[in-house]
């Protein structure tokens, strides 16, 4: 037998196999850009293909003849002896902290996922299977630090003669000359006591990965502190591994106690330590202000940002690095909740701050009008900067402020523009994410920037009032964002539907001089969504029809999440893949982006305080039943829905409460029982269920499962620790209770993201052949 005989045939490519391999086409694209000081070097990260999970650092210089060139730094690769086990820096060789760390990340790569470098850009460090490393980026020369195993998070001070890292629950530090010796800035005997970590409510809803901070001289380090103490300790088991002891996990249940997190201040000289004072001017008592949702210490000084457990009151606060005193900076509230914007409040040397105002906020109670361009509008129309259409109607959008150091505001965006992200901010400008507000506000026209469904427009804003200028987006309808900028230079990400991977332009004073490469696969499926929006509230939804339709009329199947801080429909080719595999199998698909979900605006985002259900499920039935007037090939006596997490949740809810127009549903990672879930999600929205108990028991799938008359498959990780498979147990103790059939499809060593490749594959063809069978469709 030949060596080519005795080889198993190679298994044919198909989109649920490449989807899985390549991780959502996410391997092979650029990624983790920093800009040096000096604006001539860039550095990041990419791995050699889209079936490549391990990611190496790469660097693109400018030289004397102004012409960039790209080269590779790093790879981790030759980094470690051959044949060790951790040869990709694997999930498996991590210690368990970064392994949780990387969970709350959602990371699926190997090798390189992260780096720090200092201010010029000219030395970065990162960690591989535990093990720090350092590299000079002009002679690529790379060597260990000292700094033994177990060690992940490494940041570099600013003038790059320290390494601080997190390494057995404490923080550490080591000099960047060679023979260096790590030693410890501070660690705790108290096994539930870490350092320089990010507790799991940070992480997982304030989108806080980090737990210390450099001062821009590099004498100082700000750490956190997080007793884990009072938090409940749950246990995740591997059911298929029994000889394998659970695994303990600290988890802040909804209307349970928070971890405890608190700051100090370390001189990296002396090894002294300041506490930040909890008391004084009221600034961050500890029991008022559980959530630190970011910090940051440039040379406007030291800033913290906290919020109160309701999350209805947020408060941004100076810190002085010697003596731990606080003074409040700024103070915003809603009757609902006090919605992060990423990227602000953004804190300028004198005292500014810009920050993000919603209408019915407490900040501004009359917002000034900037300055229109000449062809902004014409004289009398309706949607004017500033003006809403309706007199009556106080909502807004989420506008971009200026607030003075005497208190002052003054508006910077106009009101047909939502602000979504606050990418930078400097002593003369702004740099955020828009989108057009609505269809029945006026266009911001003479930026050419219509409002076309799911798309984001990237502007600058200057803090003087004057015009605004587009940066990216415009006519050209997608996802349009700034990966990094210093100065004058910035990495511009396109995304769009025609677009069959995302672009990366490297931008120095308007010019594009590079564009990096991108070695993302292109999907097999070739998705070609119908964008409409529907209703008077104008839901944004986008509909899926096979290539080569097989029935008439088609089944139709619902793909949505619905719920807060996740958009689907989205001017992006790669966002709507699966849907469009799951079309080409025979459905209509149709995503309906209902309240709750982040891009028309503020209020339409908060319509779900303190119901998930009624609202959420009623606009699922909204674009369902436009679409079918509009697409006659629809046939409504077939209707399925599918969805994970909240969309797990969402479908549940669907088939539960609209049996007449939901004929079956898939169910994966639901949340069913609000009471099993996060403080900082869950109580953010529906209140603490020790005072909100109606509210709870209205929003519960376990407590509606006696109404089950619709084919049912719940699908969970045993091993997730974000929505834990109790709650797809308890549903269907619930379901066994009441005679419901249903069927489970338990999930081994599975996490809420199902990195496996033969999982993930086979997960998609497993829920078409469910749905086949439950609208009686042919096989």
């Amino acid at each position: 037998m030949t060596d080519a005989e005795a080889r198993p045939a190679p298994v044919p490519d198909s989109f649920p196999r490449q989807q899985a391999r390549t991780r959502r086409f996410s391997l092979g694209e650029p990624r983790g850009f920093r800009i040096g000081k000096g604006e001539d070097r860039l550095l990041f990260l990419r791995s050699d293909g889209g079936s490549d999970p391990v990611q190496k650092l790469w660097a693109v210089e400018r030289f004397d003849d102004e012409t960039w060139r790209e080269r590779l730094l790093v790879d981790p690769l030759d980094l470690l002896d051959a044949g060790h086990s951790g040869h990709s820096g694997h999930s498996d060789d991590l210690p368990p902290a970064e392994r949780a760390r990387r969970e709350r990340l959602r990371e699926q790569a190997n090798g390189i996922t992260a780096f720090d470098a200092d201010t010029e850009a000219t030395t970065a460090v990162f960690a591989v299977a535990g093990s720090l490393h350092i590299v000079d980026t002009h002679s690529a020369q790379v060597r260990k630090l000292a700094a033994g195993t177990g060690a992940y998070d490494p940041r570099i001070s600013p003038d790059a003669s320290m390494v601080a890292y997190v390494a057995d629950r404490g923080l550490r530090s080591i000099a960047t000359a060679a023979g260096a010796v790590a030693q410890s800035v501070i660690g705790d005997e108290d096994e539930q006591v870490t350092w320089g970590v990010a507790d799991f409510i940070a992480a997982e809803e304030l989108d806080r990965y980090r737990g210390f901070w450099w001062s821009p001289d590099s004498k100082r380090l700000l750490t956190a502190r997080v007793d884990e103490t009072p938090v409940n300790t749950w246990w995740i088991a591997d059911p298929s591994n029994p000889q394998v002891a659970p695994r303990s996990h600290r988890y802040p249940a909804a209307g349970t106690a928070n971890a405890v997190v608190t700051l100090a201040f370390f001189d990296v000289e002396t090894r002294r330590r300041t506490d930040i004072e909890r008391t004084g001017n009221g600034a961050w008592p500890l029991e008022g202000w559980p959530y630190l949702v970011h910090a940051t210490w440039n040379e406007s000084g030291c800033t913290i940002v906290v919020m109160n457990r309701e999350q209805t009151i947020q408060r941004s606060v100076d810190v002085c690095p010697t003596t731990g005193a606080l003074r409040t900076l700024h103070e915003a509230t809603d009757d609902t909740w006090v919605e992060l914007c990423p990227g602000a409040p953004a804190r300028l040397a004198d005292d500014r701050i810009v920050i993000t105002v919603e209408a019915h906020t407490n900040d501004l109670a009359a917002r000034p009008v900037p300055a229109a361009t000449p062809d902004d509008t014409e004289p009398g129309e309706p949607g004017e900067p500033g003006e809403p259409d309706d007199p009556d109607d106080p909502e807004q959008t989420r506008t971009l402020v200026l607030r003075e150091a005497n208190g002052t505001l003054r508006a910077l965006t106009p009101c047909n523009m939502q602000v979504r992200r606050v990418v930078h901010v400097d002593a003369r400008r702004a740099i955020v994410a828009v989108t057009a507000s609505r269809p029945l506000r006026k266009p911001f026209t003479h930026l050419n920037m219509a409002d076309d469904t799911g798309a984001t427009h990237l502007v600058q804003v200057p803090l003087d009032g004057s015009a605004i200028s587009l940066l990216a987006g415009g006519p050209d309808a997608g996802l349009h964002d700034m990966a990094a900028v210093s100065g004058e230079t910035a990495v511009i990400r396109s995304a769009s539907v025609n677009r069959t991977r995302a672009e990366f332009r490297l931008v120095v004073s308007g010019t594009t001089k590079v564009m990096l490469r991108n070695h993302a696969e292109v999907a097999l499926v070739n998705p070609k969504p119908k964008f409409f929006r529907v209703g008077p509230r104008a839901i944004p939804c986008a509909l899926f029809l096979p290539a080569s339709p097989t029935v008439d009329p088609l089944p139709v199947l619902l793909d949505p999440y619905g719920g807060p801080h996740a958009q689907r429909v989205v001017r992006s080719r790669n966002a709507h893949t699966t849907s469009q595999w799951f079309a080409d199998q025979g459905f209509a698909v149709l995503v309906v982006d209902g309240r709750g979900t982040p891009g028309p605006g503020p209020r339409y985002e908060k319509a779900v305080h303190n119901d998930f259900t009624v609202g959420v499920v009623e606009d699922q039935v909204t674009g369902l039943l436009e679409a079918v007037r509009r697409f006659p090939q629809l046939d409504l006596s077939r209707v399925a829905i599918r969805g994970w997490s909240f969309g797990g949740f969402l479908a549940a809810m669907a088939v539960l409460d609209r049996p007449d127009l939901f004929h079956a549903a898939v169910v994966g990672a639901p949340v069913t029982e609000w009471r099993l879930y996060d403080t900082g999600y869950t109580e953010r929205y529906l209140g603490n269920p020790n005072t909100n108990q109606a509210i709870y028991d209205a929003n519960s799938v376990v407590a509606k499962a006696n109404r089950l008359t619709r084919p049912m498959m719940l699908i969970h990780g045993l091993a997730d620790d974000n929505v834990v498979c109790a709650h797809t147990l308890q549903l269907s103790s619930a379901l066994l209770a009441h005679g419901k059939p249903h069927e489970v499809l338990p999930l081994s060593n599975v996490t809420h993201m199902t990195p496996q490749e033969e999982v993930a594959e086979n997960l998609l063809r497993l829920q078409v052949e469910f749905l086949r069978r439950s609208l009686n469709l042919p096989r």
